[in-house]
């Protein structure tokens, strides 16, 4: 009886390993997987458990070891026409237009001449596109470059299609786009393979394989995941307690494997067999109350990794005390930068005060990344004024840069040198004394798990790692201010949560923070969050105060973050065309 055409395998792997020179266990241990057709096939798993070295094997751009994979019954090697491969790092040539890099995979493909405009058509109408086709590429926001390296997989149509975290560094609503635009893939046949770091995406999947230290530790529809933290999650509410401080202190619990930040609750993850604890326990006031909450597969995912971090940052820990001051942190009065008629951010104002989270949300291309860098002083202001604690941009910049640690977007490290290279050069350019660069350089190594990996290039490093360092070499200092440019983009739940609980605890320590992030859960940690959309602040205020202004506008009384981001910069969007539409 033949086999269904929606459940036709279109590829596998069987018992496959990898190993690399100099790795102290396999890459891949044994991993089995099966991809079928007008599926989408999830592959999860925290930075370095093997994902994306399982994806290049099947792509035909490494060689098990040992095992067997298969596309289409056949080795990879010779059915390279039959998929397409979106790499994690953009497969994309920047210095060419979208046209022109169309052109070039066209080619690259084969196409033949009398099909390229018709399927070029079709492409950039599915992308939304058509309209940036002289733009380069390396010009295009985050989440276009994802759309046009989706596009240039499909210059051919493929039978299986591995797409290499494709949401990685991509804002809610791109993120939404991308996903909507693989569903309809799968309604032709195609087999999706999507590794995500997103659990959110991995929970729409049909089946979900989770790998860890190159070994596959679950293999189902994620709901099987999702069920195995039934009846064990809470959400905590009515304490007197502040939030990060509480969470930090709930989290050292022994029966408690993880906990996040929702509004004025947590929500926690319960250890398997402990009881639901009495609210008196949590020793949080008269007020605090227990109730049930449904679990995520993002509770599974943390439970069969062992839990997450507990709340005590030893960061926190080894770092100053910053003292206390009246003054703003942190200053934006009508900041603004054009490039040439493209006003990039126009307006910013904002004060946060010392010891606070202030979160800059928007989508790519929004102006986020163009605020941090003015306040950093690596960007002059076109107009308005900024500080820093207490140091005028204009008039000291040099004082403002020494007072402040800053994690780029792109990575500000140099990947041609080794781990501890880069912390001797940011222990120098942040003129630590010798004695006091060694003990820095020795407390970082041994807080990020630096210490086996100092003789490795920078560039070398898998994409968490490299996120430890970058955070490290930011902090050498103990700055009283920390810039964070989506410091936990592409990394796997466990390691964000590492990220934030060093955050809470700094934080504590009287250090102020402002952050940029795409991970709408994270921004529940801010005092406070501005939505910049088109180069403009359009709402502002705590995250409640966001998710409030969002109920009118979706149909939920209780919206998340994301509901709420993606409501309000809609309303954005239709205030601008009916302006627009009086204007004329």
């Amino acid at each position: 009886m033949p086999v269904p055409a929606a459940l036709e395998p279109i590829a596998s792997a069987a018992s496959v390993v990898k190993r690399f020179p100099g790795g102290a266990a396999p890459a891949l241990n044994g991993v089995s997987m099966t991809v079928e057709a007008g599926r989408i096939t999830g592959l999860v798993g925290p930075d370095g458990a093997g994902k994306t070295t399982l994806i290049r094997i099947l792509a035909g751009l490494l060689h098990a070891d040992e095992g067997e994979v298969a596309i289409l019954g056949h080795k990879p090697i010779e059915m390279l026409d039959q998929l397409g491969y979106m790499p994690q790092r953009f497969g994309l040539y920047e210095d060419l237009t979208v046209r022109q890099n169309l052109d070039l995979y066209a080619e690259l493909r084969a196409l033949p001449e009398e099909d390229k405009e018709e399927t070029f058509s079709r492409l950039l109408r599915f992308t939304d596109l058509a309209r940036f086709q002289d733009r380069l590429a390396g010009k295009l926001s985050g989440g276009m470059k994802q759309k046009l390296g989706l596009a240039c997989t499909l210059v051919r149509t493929p039978r299986l299609m591995l797409l290499d975290e494709p949401g990685v560094g991509v804002d809610p609503i791109s993120r939404r786009e991308l996903w909507a635009m693989v569903q309809d893939l799968t309604d032709e046949g195609i087999g999706i393979l999507w590794s995500t770091a997103y659990l959110d995406e991995a929970e729409k999947c049909d089946r979900v394989y989770l790998l860890n230290e190159g070994k596959l530790l679950f293999d189902g529809p994620p709901g099987e995941l999702t069920d195995r933290a039934e009846g064990r999650v809470i959400q905590l509410t009515g304490f007197g307690e502040a939030r990060r401080p509480f969470l930090s202190r709930t989290l050292d619990r022994p029966d408690i494997i993880d906990g996040t930040i929702q509004g004025r609750s947590l929500r926690l993850l319960l250890r398997d067999g402990s009881p639901v604890p009495e609210p008196a326990s949590f020793e949080a006031g008269a007020g605090t109350r227990i109730a049930k909450g449904q679990p995520r597969f993002e509770d599974g995912f943390i439970e069969i990794l062992g839990g997450g971090p507990k709340g005590t940052s030893a960061l926190a820990e080894n770092y100053r005390v910053i003292p206390p001051s009246d003054r703003p942190a942190i200053e934006a009065k009508g900041l603004t930068k054009r490039f040439g008629d493209f006003v990039a951010a126009r307006d910013m104002d904002f004060a946060i005060p010392q010891g606070q989270i202030y979160g800059l949300l928007g989508p790519n291309g929004a102006g986020k990344s163009t605020t941090f860098k003015m306040l950093c002083g690596l960007l002059s202001p076109s107009g308005g004024q900024g500080a820093v604690a207490g140091n005028d941009l204009r008039h000291s910049a040099a004082e403002a840069r020494a007072s402040l640690g800053y994690m780029a977007q792109k990575f500000s490290l140099y990947g041609e040198l080794s781990v501890g290279q880069n912390l001797d050069f940011f222990a120098g350019a942040y003129n630590l004394r010798r004695p006091d660069a060694r003990r820095a350089k020795d407390a970082m190594c041994e807080i990020f798990d630096l210490g086996d990996k100092l003789n490795m290039n920078a560039g070398e490093l898998p994409l968490g790692f490299k996120q430890r360092l970058a955070l490290a070499a930011a902090v050498m200092h103990q700055p009283p201010v920390l810039f964070l440019d989506e410091p936990t983009s592409g990394v796997d739940p466990v390691t964000r949560r590492m990220f934030w609980t060093h955050i809470n605890g700094l934080v504590e320590k009287g250090v102020t923070v402002l952050v940029t992030t795409h991970f709408m859960d994270e921004a529940e940690y801010c005092d406070d969050v501005s939505l910049i959309y088109r180069g403009e602040q359009i709402a502002t205020g705590t995250p409640d105060a966001l998710k409030e202004q969002a109920v009118t506008l979706t149909e939920s009384d209780d919206p998340t973050m994301e509901d709420a981001f993606v409501a309000l910069i809609e309303e954005s969007d239709r205030r601008r065309e009916a302006d627009e539409r009086d204007a004329a």
